[in-house]
């Protein structure tokens, strides 16, 4: 179950704000000055300062996620955990994600958490890789970008550990992407997959307001390959620094505030 965990917060304030508000305007004027203060009172005036501290940092600065999965290796693993920032592609009001401030727009390379488009109430992180108006190709492993193939750079067989131990025999590529290089995962003599929402299932171009998203681990990632383009009104932010990785083997500290590229 997935629990709409901005929402939750947004009526935690308004209810105990609210509580607060009446107790100082309604109920306290009328208590006895040796009655005793409202238990639930109490609690409202203890929490709601910091309920709203909370929503005001996760909704407009920072807001922390954690990896589930092996879609975005190498770059991030199972059990990392990420900071990202709310306010690069602007300023959204919470709970109705409405963007009232334009701040930047997304760049072609970030590594950006959005809600799912399939299910918005899930959330999912994965690498922009096509802008509005791109032609997306992608053919025998290699990522195309308006009919211009990126450069890569053959590495080492990858060796995970952990639960990234069944991604071992995988390689290793430095991919270009103009003002940002990363590494990337492939199977090398697998097959290609028919992609379900691109032409011939190797073309796609992105339409006005949307964003095409891939894995860097490309041979097992559920992206835009396989559900189409995130549009803008889904975007959550982009993702900046791993915190913490906290995975089947216990704390990795060498991950421990490593950005991400």
């Amino acid at each position: 179950m997935n629990f709409d965990f901005p929402t939750i917060l947004f009526l935690a304030s308004l209810v105990t704000g609210i509580i607060w508000l009446a107790d100082v305007l309604i109920w306290k004027p009328k208590r006895n000055q040796d009655q005793k203060e409202p238990t639930l009172v109490e609690y409202a005036r203890s929490f709601f300062p910091i309920i709203l501290i909370v929503l005001l940092l996760r909704s407009f600065l920072f807001e922390p996620f954690r990896i589930p999965s092996g879609s975005m290796m190498p770059t991030l693993l199972d059990g990392d955990f990420i900071l990202v920032n709310k306010y690069a592609y602007g300023i959204r009001l919470p709970v109705v994600n409405k963007k009232i401030i334009e701040i930047d727009q997304p760049k072609r390379g970030d590594v950006v958490v959005f809600r799912y488009p399939v299910d918005p109430t899930t959330d999912y992180i994965k690498r922009l890789v096509g802008l509005p108006g791109d032609r997306i190709e992608y053919i025998q492993k290699t990522l195309y970008i308006n009919g211009k193939p990126l450069e890569y750079q053959n590495e080492d067989i990858y060796v995970g550990k952990g639960t990234g131990v069944s991604y071992t025999g995988t390689r290793v590529r430095e991919e270009n992407m103009g003002n940002i290089k990363h590494k990337i995962l492939v199977r090398e003599g697998s097959l290609n997959a028919a992609y379900t929402c691109m032409k011939n299932g190797t073309l796609f171009v992105v339409p006005p307001g949307h964003y095409f998203m891939m894995g860097d681990n490309r041979d097992y990632s559920n992206d835009s390959r396989f559900w189409c383009a995130v549009p803008d009104k889904n975007l959550v932010g982009r993702a900046f620094m791993i915190w913490m990785h906290w995975g089947a083997d216990g704390i990795d500290s060498s991950r421990i505030g490593n950005s991400i590229n």
